[in-house]
């Protein structure tokens, strides 16, 4: 597929961070749209997707709206590329370090 993917989004969605994650694992280059936290303030959104909630990703002439249709729609049309699963524990390590510093009680029952 070649088609250019956009990810209507926002950094402080989890569920847009776990299509951004797969996106990585991948190896899919994504252009990001940051869409307002008000959904009254979501006019580009609707506007050149239909949509109103997020997450959305846009390839081609396809919309896909929800986490769980975006994943399975990554997951149909792409091959999980060898170095996968090295992105994922990347991911996974970078996130439980944010966690240790967030909660030093986690650290210290985990080291």
């Amino acid at each position: 597929m070649s088609a250019t993917l956009e990810l209507w989004q926002t950094e402080w969605c989890p569920s847009s961070r776990r299509v951004r994650q797969r996106l990585t694992e991948l190896g899919l280059s994504f252009t990001a749209h940051q869409v307002p936290v008000e959904q009254d303030a979501r006019t580009e959104l609707r506007a050149h997707t239909g949509a109103k909630s997020i997450p959305v990703l846009v390839a081609g002439r396809d919309t896909v709206c929800g986490e769980q249709a975006i994943l399975a729609y990554l997951d149909e049309r792409f091959d999980e590329p060898p170095e996968a699963a090295a992105q994922r524990e990347k991911a996974a390590k970078a996130k439980r370090k944010e966690l240790e510093r967030a909660c030093p009680e986690l650290a210290a029952a985990t080291h």
